[in-house]
């Protein structure tokens, strides 16, 4: 089957997320020059003087969708594309988890087909698999149990879209096949207390919580600038400020500041940095089509992480001390854990030649750095 050249038409699908911006960066790194993507909300700062191509698309909608794949006739697609967020935001929007995510890949799989797409790589998540899945989860528990409550919606259409690529390959002969990353972490991403995962929540409460120590309005300003929450920004006055943030968990208790952190801290969850996923997704792209893929799994996919997990309780004195925040913290038990345990098995990547590169510590310290080259504060404040 045709791989792909340094001219080749490559479309990321959902180019101006944590994901698609990730792999982005890793094409441009590698020398291919022919991209094209699409944004939601604006056109990344760090692709605007590159010649990737970005086209204000609405995946969710069917014609739209067909419509860019008939006039640009991409040859090779990344579907990275999706609406994403932690246990908050799962559960809250669960009608528009599940709509928006399964239109997304109904409308770029079926159009991939439609237009002859060389190759599609589709990107799902590991809470494809059961709630009670064996640990470390292997490929073949997918659909072994039931899933876990507040992200059914989202699994639910991520492993829709793991048979779509199966079924259009069982049935037309296409060349399309999905990678399963754990829980991915990195430049881009999401830092809104109410929709972001995990980690950069964490690590926007302990920096606003730093701030909070340091008496630093003037960064907390900056912050609530870039990021509102609950509408209120920089401009707010100084009794707003600490009432929002203390609903968001960010709070002065008897003098001293405290960071809450939703649920017991006692479940585990494995992380991988997104540019390391990014080369993993490229390195698939690259060498592994829907034939070896077949011999591999059943449903033509492989899992990426670390193969290490960590607890939350610890990651967050991890996140402490790179932030630099000395004050407290507290765990709300009141608030759902999730999944027990999410650690993937990776030996089947693994086998194919790809390894991570970025240690959990590396990589949440960059992570940082550019949150805060995001919000304009210098480094060494």
């Amino acid at each position: 089957m045709m791989g792909m050249e340094k001219d080749s038409k490559i479309f990321v699908a959902g180019g101006s997320g944590n994901v698609g911006s990730a792999i982005i960066r890793k094409l441009l790194e590698k020398g291919y020059k022919n991209i094209i993507s699409n944004y939601h909300r604006r056109i990344p700062l760090e692709f605007r003087e590159t010649q990737v191509k970005f086209f204000p698309l609405d995946l969710r909608n069917q014609q739209e969708t067909e419509q860019f794949f008939e006039e640009q006739r991409p040859q090779f697609v990344f579907l990275c594309a999706a609406k994403v967020g932690g246990i908050l935001a799962n559960n809250t929007y669960r009608a528009e988890f599940i709509y928006d995510n399964l239109a997304i890949a109904l409308n770029v799989i079926h159009s991939a087909y439609k237009y002859k797409v060389a190759k599609l790589l589709n990107l799902g998540s590991s809470c494809i698999y059961p709630k009670l899945a064996p640990q470390p989860m292997k490929e073949e528990h997918l659909l072994t149990g039931p899933l876990e409550p507040t992200n059914e919606p989202y699994a639910i259409a991520k492993i829709s879209a793991i048979k779509l690529c199966r079924y259009y390959n069982e049935q037309y002969g296409t060349n399309f096949i999905s990678l399963m990353p754990t829980n991915l972490y990195g430049y881009n991403d999401n830092f809104d207390l109410k929709t972001s995962h995990v980690l950069p929540a964490l690590i926007r409460k302990c920096h606003l919580g730093k701030c909070l120590e340091n008496k630093d309005w003037d960064a907390i300003r900056k912050d609530l600038n870039k990021s509102p929450i609950e509408g209120v920004d920089g401009q707010a006055s100084e009794e707003q400020i600490l009432e929002v943030l203390s609903k968001n968990g960010v709070m002065i208790q008897q003098g001293a500041v405290l960071v809450e952190v939703w649920g017991s801290g006692n479940v585990y969850r494995e992380f991988l940095f997104v540019d390391d996923l990014a080369e993993g997704a490229v390195f698939i792209m690259e060498r592994v089509d829907v034939s070896l893929m077949r011999v591999i799994s059943p449903d033509y996919f492989v899992n990426i992480g670390t193969g290490e997990d960590i607890l939350i309780k610890d990651l967050v004195l991890i996140i402490k001390d790179i932030v630099g925040f000395k004050g407290k913290i507290a765990h709300d038990i009141s608030k759902p854990d999730g999944m027990p345990r999410k650690l993937l098995d990776i030996s089947k990547i693994k086998e194919l030649g790809w390894e991570p590169k970025t240690s959990l510590e590396e990589g949440i310290r960059k992570t940082y750095e550019w949150y805060l080259k995001e919000v304009s504060i210098n480094l060494g404040n």
